[in-house]
């Protein structure tokens, strides 16, 4: 794996930051939500950061499915605090079963 330079690690930084924030928040507000992970190309950032909140089933992900878009504006707004504007928000947190590692 390529290092990072210093500028990459800030960013990653910050995404950890916000993906723990928001994690800790959703555990305690969604039933089923299992973990947040995320996906990111530094070199492309803001533009490829994806978010994932991942539940243990499908009847807790069609439960949580009518909050997405808040959950999407809440990243948005919290990126924003740290100066990063997101073009498209919904592109960048996603409700899914899957794993890290599928």
């Amino acid at each position: 794996m390529k290092k990072l330079s210093k500028v990459q690690l800030k960013q990653q930084a910050l995404v950890l930051s916000i993906a723990d924030t928001l994690e800790a928040k959703a555990l305690a507000e969604i039933p089923g939500m299992v973990q947040c992970w995320f996906d990111v190309e530094y070199h492309l950032f803001p533009g490829s950061l994806l978010l994932c909140f991942q539940f243990e089933n499908e009847q807790a992900l069609a439960a949580a499915e009518p909050n997405l878009l808040t959950w999407q504006k809440r990243l948005s707004a919290a990126l924003v605090k740290k100066g990063v504007v997101l073009k498209d928000m919904r592109k960048h947190l996603v409700f899914t079963l899957k794993g890290p590692d599928d």
